[in-house]
């Protein structure tokens, strides 16, 4: 899994789908020149293993989440390396929450404010 890449930049759909079909090809091929069995959906493989999944991540939340992160620690932390440096490039005047996506903003940074959607539901 690319977690380094999930947590620095929000990832293309298709990047996501690609990553999961081959995981979904890993665990449903066959031997030889046979197809392989289903067994079960990938939906039902993706649910929580308390509810009788295997677990497995939808990339696409992963990432968000990832980022989420990145977001949560700018709020938390405003006085870390992190924030100070974002905090003069992208929003000087502003809060994390107030932040808008102005012109040159890099790739990550909009990945972060994307990702801000997902905390401003959560947060209280």
């Amino acid at each position: 899994m690319p977690n380094h890449a999930m947590s620095c930049f929000k990832l293309p759909i298709e990047v996501c789908r690609d990553i999961e079909k081959a995981i979904r090809s890993y665990w449903w091929r066959g031997s030889g020149a046979s197809r392989g069995v289903h067994w079960t959906s990938w939906d039902r493989l993706m649910q929580k293993k308390s509810l009788g999944g295997l677990g497995f991540k939808d990339f696409q939340g992963f990432n968000m989440a990832f980022l989420g992160k990145i977001g949560w620690r700018l709020i938390i932390y405003p006085d870390s390396l992190l924030a100070k440096v974002r905090r003069d490039k992208y929003y000087p005047e502003k809060t994390f929450r107030e932040a808008t996506i102005g012109r040159g903003s890099s790739w990550g940074w909009k990945g972060i404010l994307d990702a801000r959607k997902v905390l401003d539901k959560g947060l209280i």
